[in-house]
């Protein structure tokens, strides 16, 4: 994978997490934070849950690993999270550019949460962080469902590379 793929990857990361950061907006706080019984209680925790994976994995590429994650009480409604998220997103495109084309298979050591070191290269973190929301997206899509909301607008890949192009 190229620098250019990687940018348009995160591009399309962005577009997908506004895409469904707008339909659960809309949620009451009540809807936000209701138990539904995924592998993140509620909207909200799922959401909070793919903004700390991400930041984790931004800590790592700039020296720093984690012990904890921020909870998802730390975000108390969606614009909270957007806030941060807009930060984060900042920092994360920061990396990529200062990593530049010949840092993309740089191999970088770090440690997991639970304490397990591990090293990776570089573009394969980026497009973990970037599969991993998709993963959560397409649970929060399922978790507006079944509160009766709408869901959010289309968030395939192949969407977003339609929708570019104009």
């Amino acid at each position: 994978m190229n620098l250019e793929e990687l940018r348009a990857l995160l591009d399309y990361h962005y577009w997908a997490r506004d895409r469904v950061l707008e339909a659960t907006e809309k949620l009451t706080p009540d809807q936000l934070t209701r138990d539904l019984g995924s592998s993140f209680r509620s909207v909200r925790d799922t959401l909070a849950h793919t903004y700390a994976a991400e930041w984790a994995w931004c800590s790592r590429w700039n020296g720093q690993s984690p012990t904890a994650l921020p909870p998802a009480d730390t975000f108390p409604d969606v614009p909270t999270l957007r806030a941060k998220w807009t930060e984060l997103e900042g920092n994360v495109r920061a990396v990529l550019d200062r990593m530049g084309a010949q840092g993309l298979e740089r191999v970088i050591e770090y440690t997991m949460i639970n304490g397990d070191a591990r090293r990776s290269v570089f573009w394969h973190m980026l497009q973990h962080v970037v599969n991993h929301a998709s993963y959560h997206r397409g649970q929060v899509t399922t978790m507006l469902r079944q509160l009766g909301a709408p869901p959010p607008q289309g968030m395939d890949l192949i969407t977003f590379y339609r929708t570019m192009r104009g």
